[in-house]
């Protein structure tokens, strides 16, 4: 994913308090540690990005310039955000189906039963899922790699609106990999399963990075398939309901942001179309 950069727009003698409402919304989303901040963020940002859009000045300025090739990309960026958020909301909705596959699985177990082939069967799912992300994000970086970006010989106003544009979209991308990753722990994945975590997982120790939701899930079902022990599936469903939550607060936000990114596409369209 590329990485954050703040830049500077100054519309010359044309600068809208708006650029610079943007450009804070873009830092915030990317030092915010929480998902659902993050997507709360990128809603406020694109609803910033919208309104932009319907300046007088800016609309001009995208006519007068419809046929160059920086407008293209930016309306090409506008459609690898909707689609890079359809399918994070995807991935979302499986990992939420396999957390309530589980949940529903151990309520329904007899007091007593000391097998957990449904931890197994999550665990599959849950690898399946991880591999299907890893090569999504792979896909997408080389995808990143192509992306063009405006070039200083271009018109000045114009850069600054395509810059803008881009930022926002790399933002966007940014918020997706990052729930992604929450659901893939693709930046933990090499100790994921690694019994010398299982402690760390359940109780992490000051200096640790603490164990998302999902984490700590993972952790939780290590000790249950090891120990038998019955009174370790309260921790479990209790885990559950919580990651549940959050998957479902998440996907709830990103519903919202999807809806953002349509508007704002439909809006560069009517622009260029008028």
């Amino acid at each position: 994913m590329a990485a954050f950069h703040l830049r500077s727009i100054s519309l010359p003698s044309r600068s809208h308090p708006l650029t610079v409402s943007i450009e804070l919304y873009k830092l915030k989303a990317s030092q915010s540690s929480s998902i659902g901040h993050k997507l709360a963020v990128l809603k406020e940002l694109y609803d910033c990005v919208d309104d932009f859009l319907q300046l007088p000045f800016t609309q001009q300025t995208f006519c007068h310039e419809r046929l160059n090739q920086s407008v293209e990309e930016a309306l090409n960026g506008s459609l690898r955000s909707l689609e890079v958020c359809s399918t994070t909301r995807d991935f979302l909705s499986q990992m939420r189906e396999c957390v309530q596959g589980l949940e529903s699985s151990i309520r329904r177990k007899r007091a007593g039963e000391s097998d957990w082939n449904e931890v197994d069967v999550y665990m599959a799912s849950r690898k399946r899922l991880t591999k299907a992300i890893c090569k999504h994000l792979r896909n997408l970086k080389r995808r990143e790699k192509n992306c063009r970006t405006a070039t200083l010989d271009e018109n000045f106003d114009l850069v600054n609106m395509i810059n803008m544009l881009k930022g926002a979209e790399e933002t966007s991308l940014a918020v997706f990999e990052s729930i992604l990753s929450f659901i893939s722990h693709t930046k933990r994945k090499t100790e994921l399963f690694g019994w010398s975590i299982v402690s760390k997982l359940l109780q992490p120790k000051n200096g640790d990075v603490e164990a998302n939701e999902a984490e700590k899930i993972d952790g939780a079902l290590l000790v249950l398939r090891s120990s038998k022990d019955i009174d370790q599936v309260q921790i479990v469903l209790k885990g559950l309901e919580a990651l549940e939550s959050s998957l479902q607060e998440a996907g709830e936000e990103l519903d919202c942001v999807y809806r953002r990114l349509v508007k704002t596409r439909v809006t560069l369209l009517n622009i260029l179309n008028h």
